[in-house]
């Protein structure tokens, strides 16, 4: 149980940094970097709600089309 929690959470980190290019930080200010790091684990979020209750997907596909 623990080993497949521990996977989810490694491959939820992977993702946001390679699609939502979370290393990558210009911010100027901490409260730049929190709300940048806030506005991508919202839209993380936003994608995850939709594909679970929208379109009855695995949540887990960031990378597939909406529309």
């Amino acid at each position: 149980m623990f080993r497949k929690k521990r996977k989810r959470i490694e491959t939820l980190f992977s993702q946001l940094c390679d699609q939502f290019k979370i290393r990558n930080n210009y911010a100027k200010t901490f409260e730049g970097f929190k709300t940048r790091i806030l506005s991508k684990l919202t839209a993380l979020t936003i994608i995850q709600y939709i594909n679970k209750f929208v379109f009855n997907r695995n949540i887990n596909n960031l990378k597939v089309n909406i529309v």
